[in-house]
C-alpha cells in the first residue's frame, strides 16, 4: 500500500538528483563547485572546528541598515522598508520564491478519533489537503496532517504545529463487548474460509484472535520528562503532526514532483524558484489556513516547531508567514539559525552540494569555484541568519540546541547560532520586545553554559544537555511561550 510519505511523488522517475543538480549548474554558468567538508574529523577534508579559523568573514550584514545605506531607527521603517528588502533578498538568493500561481489546497477531515495522550483525553482529526493539479494531472500532491486537541478544553486552544510524520498518535481501540464482537465475527469468517478451523476454536474456546494492546509506559524524553505531545496537551495546548514529505520529497530527484514539480509541470527549476525548505514552509502555511477554520484551534496562537532540517524549515516558516505566533527551532544548523558566513562544521558548500535542493538554485553560486561570473564565497551572500531570525521579530522565537557529547554534533555550530541570535536581538528591541540579555555584541558576547537558558525575552536561547532533539527544552518552551501568547502581533 502506498504510504502517506509517497503521496507527493510523480508516477515516473524522470531525472536523478545529480542530473538535476548539473542542470541548475548549467543554468547558472557554474563549471565547478567547492567540495563540502566531511563530518568525520579523521577525514582529510574534515570540517573546521578551530574557533580561531571560524570567522573568515567576521562582519555580518546589518539587519538595521537599508540597502541604500540609511539606518533603520523606527519600527515604521522596519515594517515598510527594511523587512521587505530582507524578504526579497532571502527569496532571490537563498530560499527561493513561492510562485504566484501556487495552487489552491482543499482540506478534508477524513477521520475523527477520541484518544488518550498520557492522562489527557483528546480529539484527533486526520486531515488531508488535496492540491489542485489541473495544471498537470500526472502529479498528485496530498498534504497530510493530524490535529490533536484536549477534549475538556473550555474554548479554543493554542496549537504547536510540529514537522513530523502525521498519523493518529494513540488510536482508540475496541474494548470489552466491542472486542468480543470483533473476535466472534473474525472466527466466523475464518471458519467460512476453512471449516476445519471450527474444531480448533472449539478446542481452544478462550483463545482470542484479536487482543487488546497491553498497556506500555511511554518512552520518556532523555531528561526523564514525558513525551512532548503529553506535555503539550497536559498544559492545555493542542498539536499538529504535519508531514513535510507529503508536500515535497526530501531529495533532489523529487524536485520534478511534489508541489515544486506540480507548479513547474515536471520541468526543471529556474534559479529563483523555491527549494524544499520554502516548499515545506508553504505547506505548513496552507495547514494554518485550515486551522484558522477549526473552532477547536486558537488560530492567533499557532506555533511551528522542527528539529534538524525541519528546524531550518520551522525558522523559514516563521520568518515568511507572520500569522505564526511563535517558533521552537531545534538544532537547525546551516540554512537555519547558524550563520552562513561561519567556517565551522556544516558549510555553505554542504548546502550547494548534496543538500542543494533545500535552497533556491541561485544559492549554488556561493559555492562556485569556477563559473562564467568568476567565483563566489559565503562572504558574498547579501543576507545571513541573523537577519532570518530578525524576520521573526517581535514574535516569540526560541532557539534550541543540545550538546555534542550527547549527539548534537559540533557540525551544527552552536556558537554560530548564538551569534546570529545576539545580533537579531537589536531588531526585537526596536520593535518593542526583548532580545537576549547578554553583554556585548555578536563579536564578544559569551554563549552561556548548557542548561542555563536566556528565557527572559521574546527571543530566547537554551542549550540543553541532551542530544539532537529539542525534547528537553519543551517544558521550558511551554512555560516561556505562555508569557507571550497574545502579545506583539504584527501590524495589519
Amino acid at each position: 500500500m502506498t504510504s502517506r510519505a509517497t503521496l507527493a511523488q510523480r508516477p515516473e522517475a524522470t531525472v536523478s538528483a545529480d542530473q538535476d543538480h548539473q542542470d541548475m549548474m548549467d543554468q547558472l554558468g557554474i563549471k565547478a563547485l567547492r567540495a563540502g567538508p566531511s563530518g568525520d574529523e579523521k577525514a582529510p577534508n574534515h570540517a573546521n572546528y578551530d574557533e580561531s579559523k571560524a570567522n573568515p568573514y567576521p562582519n555580518l550584514p546589518d539587519p538595521l541598515t537599508r540597502n541604500d545605506g540609511a539606518k533603520v531607527v523606527t519600527a515604521k521603517v522596519w515594517w515598510q522598508v527594511r523587512r521587505p528588502e530582507l524578504v526579497e533578498m532571502f527569496e532571490k538568493y537563498v530560499y527561493g520564491r513561492v510562485p504566484n500561481n501556487a495552487p489552491k489546497v482543499t482540506w478534508t477531515v477524513t477521520t475523527v478519533d477520541r484518544e488518550m495522550i498520557g492522562f489527557t483525553p483528546v480529539v484527533a482529526k486526520d486531515i488531508v489537503g488535496v492540491v489542485d493539479n489541473s495544471s498537470d494531472p500526472s502529479i498528485k500532491v496530498k498534504i497530510h496532517m493530524t490535529l490533536v486537541t484536549p477534549t475538556r478544553a473550555k474554548g479554543s486552544v493554542p496549537v504547536l504545529m510540529m514537522f513530523a510524520r502525521a498519523g493518529f498518535p494513540a488510536p482508540n481501540e475496541p474494548t470489552g463487548d466491542e472486542l468480543d464482537r470483533v473476535n466472534t465475527a473474525w472466527k466466523a469468517l475464518l471458519i467460512r474460509q476453512d471449516p476445519s478451523l471450527k474444531e480448533v476454536f472449539e478446542n481452544h474456546p478462550a483463545w482470542q484472535a484479536v487482543k487488546a494492546t497491553p498497556f506500555q509506559p511511554p518512552q520518556l524524553n532523555a531528561d526523564g520528562d514525558p513525551p512532548n505531545t503529553w506535555q503539550l496537551v497536559a498544559a492545555g495546548w493542542g498539536f499538529v503532526l504535519f508531514d513535510p514529505a507529503s508536500v515535497q520529497a526530501d531529495d533532489g530527484a523529487g524536485l520534478r514532483a511534489g508541489i515544486i514539480g506540480l507548479v513547474n509541470q515536471g520541468k526543471p527549476r529556474k534559479p529563483e524558484d523555491w527549494g524544499a525548505l520554502r516548499a515545506w514552509a508553504w505547506g505548513a502555511a496552507r495547514g494554518l489556513d485550515y486551522l484558522e477554520t477549526d473552532p477547536a484551534v486558537d488560530a492567533k496562537h499557532v506555533g511551528i516547531e522542527g528539529v534538524s532540517r525541519y528546524g531550518k524549515a520551522a525558522l523559514v516558516t516563521m520568518a515568511f508567514d507572520q500569522r505564526f505566533a511563535m517558533v521552537l527551532v531545534g538544532s537547525s544548523g546551516k540554512g537555519g539559525a547558524t550563520l552562513l558566513r561561519r567556517n565551522f562544521g556544516e558549510a555553505v558548500e554542504s548546502l550547494t552540494g548534496s543538500e542543494y535542493y533545500w535552497m533556491a538554485g541561485n544559492f549554488l553560486k556561493y559555492g562556485a569555484s569556477e563559473a562564467t561570473f568568476g567565483s563566489s564565497t559565503p562572504g558574498d551572500i547579501p543576507v545571513d541568519s541573523n537577519e532570518l531570525i530578525a524576520l521573526c521579530a517581535p514574535r516569540p522565537t526560541f532557539i534550541s540546541y543540545g550538546i555534542p557529547e550527547k549527539g548534537d554534533a559540533k557540525w551544527l555550530d552552536h556558537e554560530g547560532s548564538f551569534m546570529a541570535a545576539v545580533d537579531a536581538s537589536r531588531v526585537f528591541v526596536l520593535l518593542g520586545a526583548r532580545g537576549l540579555d547578554v553583554g556585548g555584541d555578536y563579536h564578544s558576547a559569551k554563549m552561556p553554559p548548557f542548561n542555563q537558558g536566556l528565557l527572559e525575552g521574546e527571543l530566547a536561547w537554551r542549550q540543553h544537555d541532551g542530544g539532537h532533539t529539542d525534547a528537553p527544552n519543551m517544558k521550558y518552551f511551554i512555560q516561556w511561550a505562555g508569557k507571550y501568547i497574545g502579545t506583539h502581533q504584527p501590524p495589519s
